[in-house]
């Protein structure tokens, strides 16, 4: 013993003397560590984290130069104290999701950085101005965060700034130019990238933002609420690659000096306001995807460059008021792909009989005048003519051209690895080895590919051979799939990278991977253009990092090992008198279902859990604060639902049932059973349930924009435009149909409604509250017979006739929910049923609002054109016939949603944070809370009951 407690003391004597990181560094990073939770494991080993380097810490000279930390799992805030670190040249902490809070204005005080990159991470509240003073910042990404406010002004002094992305935040206000007292954005004439997309950025445009001083390559200011024209300043950027305006205010007509950016690539006007004739884009000889589509331009024939710009591989002009007949030479374009040109006034016949372009996949003439077609053999890819004058006949109404048909985009093959299945979620199968292992995952967006068609296997496989290779990885060891266009038109696909070795990669090689993706080290095809990474957290093994050599690892590891020997034998007696009470307290953890049968015994009736965690009461308690009032965010016939952070620090909703509602323990074992069986993004996730000391309690994740009926009446103070009306029909529906044909017996919701789908961050839908659910055995597959519940407004007529429930049930309902997204009413207001009026109103004739302008909500009026809403009007209507026979099934919704979204140009797939939200007038903060389902709303009560009155009475009142 004497041995090992003088080998104790001479090791820490060693280890403190040869100590090699500046006490300043030091002390700086054990601050920063002290406010996150699951750092690196390495983080705090020794009080040297340059000499036993901590993971991602990397050191010149006794001084923190680098601090390289992407998906780690990190969560917490960032401390103040990273101010200082004065010598530190490189911070990268992205793809953290759970590190945030505001952004500590000490960061800047780092004078000698270079690099800033905190994508992905939950960083909120303004910008801070002291990032003007990091004079020496080349590299600036603050995307896909929450930050707010307007960008400050004094950015404009970062003058080596040359990548400035701070896209799909919250961000407000005009873009700031220089005065004679203050700095503007106009003065970063050395930036190559100005990547603003997907805030709430308003206003109109200086034309003194733009000069010929500059280098820009990308301006994506996409999906903003920029208004007034496009300033002539533009086309003297003549460095331009890639000009994305779309989904903006902008009027009146094109500068008609845009044709000198002829280095553009990708164009996109589309979803705006402008006017006068299509642009002039003659000389623009490097276009590859050109977007016009959804303005007010004057009608025209279609203009000669349709003809002569022969890198074109993407035309879409939809609804661009186009007339005439449709020019023979630009389905000869070399390099051409698609043409999209729907909606418009095109007659005549369409010829494509000579010289059509080999790499031509998709041809979009839907909802033109064209009355006929003429073709040879040469082209046997998807033409579509729906909704012309040509396929009215009966002779043609059967023609391909005239029906609508996809291909499936491409996907890495697994086709040699047959039938092999992994035992994990986060495990993979390697599509080289064809083994199990945990591959680092993520999504990577392409903001302006010069491409659209998703089948190029070549063109994917050009992708994965450079991500291999500049990654440094196994060649073979690359995954991509869910390949596919969003709704703000970007690319986005999944990726997963394979260790070279092993199952795992060990932290230092994550660091490198995530820096090299985050920083932009890594390069894709030219073809790809501008992209960000969004990386996953990674699940490392038990290995606890790379530390210092190997004889120094083994003076602390003896040390380690002497200090656990004196603390046992100390402890020794104290441990046997405890021995038996914890053996007891640990026997009623691994059994907390003891009392679950009758009779308070154990039966062996436990539920058999998928995931879900079992909480002790205790804890529960300790989370909640005592079940305090302060954490209290809803309330209603059930009980209560209480805000609480985990020890691992997620956020959830506890939902604790009073005294007289709970339920007996059978119904709460099928219910924590049925959630805890279903996973899907679109679904509200459990994270676990309490039965303990007589106590019934749900813990979900928590959602944090509240119900879509809040977010319909405007209470909650975000504004849901059409694009994300659709995307939340879209998700909302694939849940449902989820639960309908995928889950293991298949579940029926039957409470479908506006108050139970929630809306996350980015105002992606989740389906709520099963507390009604049932289950479908395979002998009841058809119907179920059971008592009718539901909310009044909702519910099927004919399951409240025949009390035989079935899938059609959730039809119902869903329809009810998408004629609410339409009109922005309840189903039932001053005694009026939504399905009964809006049938009334219908009006064919009327090709814009199909009769119903004086239903549609004023916020989408205000808007202008709704694409696709006669067709959504129609599917809605379909959900709500009156029997089930003649409704669709939920599948077939997604796939018309889809349609609609897809073949209108739109796209769909989850947003991030922001693109679609805008606080009415501007103001930012508007309170949230987590309305957690649809009967727990504070000061509300339960609207589920079970009817025993006349139901047509009721939801249509003479």
């Amino acid at each position: 013993m004497g041995t090992c407690l003088l080998f104790l003391i001479l090791s820490c004597v060693l280890h403190v003397g040869s100590g090699v990181t500046d006490p300043r560094d030091a002390a700086a990073l054990r601050s920063i560590l002290q406010d996150w939770q699951n750092a690196p494991p390495s983080w705090g080993q020794s009080d040297d984290p340059c000499g036993m380097p901590w993971d991602g810490v990397i050191c010149q000279n006794s001084r923190v130069t680098s601090l390289r930390l992407p998906s780690m799992g990190i969560s917490g805030t960032l401390s103040a104290d990273i101010g200082q670190l004065s010598a530190l040249q490189f911070l990268t902490l992205s793809y953290n999701g759970d590190l945030g809070g505001p952004l500590t204005p000490s960061i800047g005080n780092l004078e000698q950085l270079t690099t800033l990159i905190l994508a992905g991470c939950q960083f909120s509240g303004p910008i801070p101005e002291q990032l003007g003073n990091l004079a020496q910042l080349t590299y600036l990404a603050l995307n896909n965060n929450r930050f707010n406010g307007r960008i400050p002004a004094s950015l404009g002094r970062l003058s080596n700034l040359s990548w400035f992305d701070i896209a799909e935040n919250q961000l407000t206000g005009s873009l700031p130019v220089s005065t004679n007292s203050t700095p503007g954005l106009d003065q970063l004439v050395q930036c190559k990238h100005f990547h603003f997309n997907k805030n709430q950025l308003s206003g109109e445009i200086s034309p003194q933002l733009f000069s010929s001083e500059m280098t820009l390559i990308h301006i994506l200011f996409d999906s903003n609420e920029f208004v007034g024209s496009i300033p002539s300043t533009l086309g003297l950027v003549t460095s331009l690659e890639v000009l994305r305006l779309d989904n903006n205010q902008f009027e009146g007509p094109v500068p008609s000096n845009i044709n000198n950016l002829t280095r553009v690539h990708e164009f996109n006007l589309a979803n705006n306001q402008l006017t006068g004739l299509l642009p002039n884009l003659t000389g623009m000889n490097h276009l590859n995807y050109v977007d016009l589509s959804n303005n007010s331009f004057s009608p025209s024939e279609a203009p000669e460059w349709f003809t002569t710009i022969e890198s074109l591989t993407t035309l879409v002009i939809e609804s661009g008021r186009l007339v005439g007949h449709v020019p023979e030479g630009l389905f000869s374009l070399p390099q051409l792909q698609q043409v999209l040109l729907s909606d418009n006034g095109f007659n005549g016949t369409l010829n494509m009989s000579t010289n059509i372009s080999p790499q031509l996949q998709l041809v979009d003439f839907r909802n033109n005048s064209i009355t006929g077609f003429v073709q040879t053999g040469n082209y046997l890819n998807i033409l579509i003519l729906y909704q012309n004058p040509f396929c009215n006949s009966v002779r043609t109404s059967t023609d391909p051209s005239c029906n609508l048909r996809q291909q499936d985009p491409y996907s890495t093959s697994l086709n040699q690895c047959g039938s092999v299945t992994c035992s994990s979620q986060d495990q993979k199968v390697n599509p080289q080895s064809c083994s199990c292992a945990f591959p680092y995952q993520g999504q990577m967006i392409f903001r302006g590919p010069y491409f659209r068609d998703l089948t190029n296997s070549t063109l994917f496989q050009e992708l994965e051979t450079s991500l291999w290779t500049n990654l440094g990885l196994t060649p073979g060891y690359v995954y991509i799939s869910n390949l596919h266009f969003n709704l703000d038109d970007y690319l986005e696909l999944d990726v997963a990278l394979f260790p070279s070795s092993g199952m795992f990669f060990n932290h230092s090689e994550i660091s490198i991977i995530g820096f090299d993706l985050s920083n932009q080290t890594y390069k894709p095809p030219a073809m790809f253009g501008p992209y960000y990474f969004l990386g996953s957290p990674y699940p490392f093994s038990g290995e606890s990092g790379t530390g210092g050599g190997t004889s120094t690892g083994l003076i602390v590891g003896v040390a380690v090992g002497c200090v656990i020997l004196v603390v046992g034998l100390v402890c020794v007696g104290v441990y046997a008198l405890l021995q038996k009470k914890k053996a007891r307290r640990a026997l009623e953890q691994s059994r907390p279902f003891a009392t679950w049968g009758s009779g308070g015994k154990d039966d062996g009736s436990a539920p058999q859990l998928k995931g879900a965690r079992w909480f002790p009461f205790d804890e529960i308690k300790k989370i909640t604060n005592n079940f305090s009032e302060a954490n209290e965010i809803g309330s209603g016939g059930y009980g209560k639902v209480y805000r609480a952070i985990l020890t691992g620090g997620q956020m959830t909703a506890i939902k604790r049932a009073q005294q007289g509602s709970m339920q007996g323990a059978h119904e709460f074992k099928t219910e924590i059973e049925l959630l805890s069986r279903v996973h899907h993004k679109n679904l509200v996730d459990l994270v676990g349930f309490c039965y303990d000391q007589g106590e019934q309690m749900l813990v979900y994740e928590y959602i944090p924009n509240g119900t879509l009926r809040e977010n319909l009446s405007g209470s909650l103070g975000i504004r849901l435009d059409w694009k994300t009306r659709l995307r939340i029909t879209l998700g909302s529906a694939r849940g449902l149909a989820y639960l309908h044909e995928l889950a293991n017996p298949p579940i029926i919701h039957r409470d479908v409604k506006s108050s139970n789908i929630l809306l996350d961050e980015s105002l992606n839908a989740k389906v709520a509250d099963f507390g009604l659910s049932k289950l479908v055995s395979d002998s009841e597959k058809g119907h179920v017979s059971t008592q009718v519940k539901g909310t009044l407004g909702y519910l099927d007529p004919e399951y409240y006739m025949t009390q035989q429930l079935s899938e059609k049930s959730d039809v119902y309902s869903f329809g009810v929910v998408m004629l609410e997204l339409i009109t922005g009413r309840q189903p039932i207001e001053k005694g009026k049923y939504i399905v009964r009026e809006v049938r009334t109103a219908i009006d064919g004739r009327d090709q814009e609002y199909y009769g119903l302008k004086k239903m549609v909500d004023p916020v989408l009026v205000k808007m202008g054109h709704l694409v696709g809403f006669r067709r959504f009007v129609e599917l809605a209507m379909q959900c709500v016939e009156e029997t089930a026979a003649e409704r669709p099934t939920m599948n077939q919704i997604v796939k018309e949603i889809e349609t609609i979204i897809h073949t209108y140009g739109l796209n769909t797939q989850p947003n991030s944070a922001s693109s679609s939200a805008t606080e009415f007038g501007g103001t930012q903060g508007a309170p949230r809370h987590h309305p957690y389902d649809g009967h727990l709303h504070k000061n509300e009560e339960s609207s589920d009951f079970q009817y025993s009155g006349a139901y047509t009475a009721a939801i249509e009142p003479k």
